[in-house]
């Protein structure tokens, strides 16, 4: 009769995502993740299999969970252009809080693995349309409602604000002063506005 795990798969993903985000996948060593997860090496990889399968399940959790919840207004049926501000409102807040130093998983493996590692590209690219889609769709959400000029190209805006948000996130991840994070929110606000119907 096998024996009851003693870990919760969840938990152990939680605890991956917080110490990829924080040391990468480079500079994250199996003996590392064994001593953060409190279980024997033989454990993890029977749960996850490579060091590899781990990074990209993490990956789908941080994606499926994080960016979900950051995404959500972005995504709401009756996004706006509040809902624009308040994603970038919340990339410079955490300039001065505690996810400085530690910026996006996704954004950080864009850097660190995409250009590397095929598996780790897929979630990148899959983050990316994502994120565009999203801006998109809170675009076209505020033009239906008059905040933005019909004729204005709600796709090379989406396309400019989701490169300003990773521009951003890298920023967090690179402990750049506050004031040059409140500096692009307070830019990207001016070229929302600059969208506004009544111009």
């Amino acid at each position: 009769m096998s024996r009851a795990k003693q870990y919760d798969r969840t938990e152990l993903l939680e605890r991956a995502v917080e110490l990829f985000r924080r040391q990468g996948f480079n500079g994250t060593s199996t003996a590392e993740l064994v001593a953060e997860f409190g279980v024997n090496r033989k454990s993890m990889y029977a749960e996850f299999g490579s060091k590899q399968e781990l990074f990209e399940a993490a990956l789908e959790r941080y994606n499926s969970k994080h960016l979900t919840g950051v995404l959500a207004p972005l995504e709401a049926p009756e996004a706006s252009i509040d809902a624009i501000r308040q994603a970038f409102h919340g990339y410079a807040s955490a300039s001065e809080g505690p996810f400085r130093g530690l910026g996006c998983l996704m954004c950080n493996t864009a850097v660190e693995r995409a250009a590397l590692d095929p598996g780790s590209a897929r979630y990148v690219d899959a983050y990316l349309e994502r994120l565009t889609l999203a801006f998109r769709h809170a675009l076209n959400s505020a033009q239906e409602g008059g905040e933005i000029h019909p004729t204005a190209d709600l796709d090379e805006m989406a396309g400019f604000l989701t490169t300003m948000l990773i521009g951003m996130a890298a920023s967090v991840r690179a402990e750049a002063p506050p004031a040059q994070l409140w500096a692009a929110y307070k830019v990207m606000t001016g070229v929302v506005e600059g969208l506004s119907a009544t111009e």
